[in-house]
């Protein structure tokens, strides 16, 4: 301060906050304060998506260097992101008395957390990097998504009247939102299998791997989001006293469903093969992408919440590349496997 009454300032900010702290109910102690200032300070998930980004660096490093020491330190970058994600998410929880997905900023945090911890579980079972590479690449684009929603203002806001029920946060949103995960992190994998077998064509044994993962966690996906949409017509027909009424976003998640249902049948009654589900695993992802947050943009529904400018764009921009990625791959995969190719 020009004047010198930084001094002044000081006191009048003290008084100030403790003015606040005694009209605070008994429910927000001053614990719950200094919890909230010690997390906006430390502001983890953008120390989470440092984390996850290095993580990925190094495992693209470790493509190029051979060396054992590059994974493991790729790995530990990505279990650290892990801790202070973790952290983000139950600091929150207890700030605002909450479950972990209250809005639609906070479900790009849960399902980048549930995506990593998916991760986790590939890599303990491949011991490829495939798991740090799948869960650094969800963990860190949705966190950065959810950075663009923090900006447009308070990121806990008070919750809609109709909305204001723990429990059924904790069960319907939180189970779809578990779905989510999995169809987007079997998406991801699909990705990898495609540009395998267009890079690598005698290389079977990765990419069978990568399937039966890829199966495993679409299977997970569809289980978690069956449940969630349930419950959630359950605590639709207690809301507003009907289970279904084909809202926008009751249509989406029947699409992701319906979905990964004919990838898993077609798959079982043999009429496609691995690189079918791998394909069929991508176009899961902008299937979720649409109910995720795409049927928001039509403005109409019970459900219509989290507009943002510029997202149509981005969201056209993202299935328009998707399309054109499946299109390339699979046409340059079928040259190279033409007979006389």
């Amino acid at each position: 301060f020009a004047d010198g009454r930084h001094g002044d300032f000081s006191l009048a900010i003290g008084a100030f906050n403790l003015s606040i702290q005694r009209r605070l109910p008994n429910s927000a102690p001053e614990g719950k304060i200094s919890l909230e200032i010690f997390y906006n300070r430390l502001d983890p998930f953008f120390k989470s998506q440092m984390a996850y980004g290095l993580a990925l660096v190094f495992l693209l490093l470790s493509l190029l260097v051979r060396s054992r020491h590059i994974p493991r330190l790729s790995l530990l970058l990505f279990l650290l992101g892990l801790l202070v994600h973790s952290f983000g998410l139950l600091a929150r929880m207890v700030i605002m008395n909450r479950p972990p997905v209250t809005n639609l900023y906070e479900t790009f945090v849960f399902v980048a957390w549930v995506a990593v911890l998916l991760g986790i579980a590939l890599e303990f079972f491949q011991k490829k990097s495939l798991g740090v590479m799948a869960g650094g690449v969800a963990g860190l684009l949705f966190l950065l998504i959810a950075g663009r929603y923090s900006m447009e203002g308070d990121t806990m806001g008070m919750l809609a009247a109709v909305l204001d029920s723990n429990l059924w946060l904790a069960t319907h949103v939180v189970t779809i939102s578990i779905g989510y995960a999995g169809c987007v992190i079997s998406g991801i994998l699909g990705h990898v299998y495609i540009l395998h077998r267009l890079m690598y064509p005698g290389g079977p044994v990765f990419r069978q791997r990568t399937a039966r993962s890829l199966y495993a966690i679409l299977a997970f996906g569809l289980v978690f989001t069956f449940i969630g949409t349930v419950m959630g017509g359950i605590w639709a027909d207690q809301s507003w006293g009907r289970f279904w009424g084909w809202d926008p976003k009751e249509n989406g998640a029947l699409l992701i469903i319906l979905w990964c249902a004919i990838l898993l049948h077609a798959r079982l009654a043999g009429m496609i093969g691995q690189l079918g589900m791998a394909a069929g695993a991508v176009v899961s992802i902008i299937t979720v992408v649409l109910a995720w947050f795409g049927v928001n943009l039509l403005g109409v529904g019970m459900h219509s919440y989290g507009f943002t400018s510029g997202m149509a764009f981005g969201l056209l921009l993202f299935v328009g590349g998707e399309l054109v990625f499946l299109g390339a791959t699979l046409f340059l995969i079928r040259k190279k496997t033409a007979p006389g190719s």
